[in-house]
């Protein structure tokens, strides 16, 4: 996983600025509220899966597979 753009320790905040369609990733995953979240700045996509009980491979993987942004 070290060459991905996402990781267990992205912030949540630092994620939605990585690529402007993340933010369906997380939706998908019913966690449309992360993007007006007052704890993005802090929290980490590792701490989100854990908290809400969705699996960390799957999320990531749907993460990474985001084309890189223009």
């Amino acid at each position: 996983m070290a060459d991905s753009m996402f990781t267990p320790a992205t912030l949540v905040a630092e994620a939605l600025q990585k690529h402007p369609k993340a933010r369906w990733v997380f939706a998908a995953y019913h966690l449309g509220g992360c993007t007006g979240c007052g704890r993005s700045d802090e929290e980490t996509l590792g701490q989100v899966a854990e908290g809400y009980r969705i699996p960390l491979d799957a999320f990531l993987r749907d993460l990474n597979s985001l084309n890189a942004p223009d």
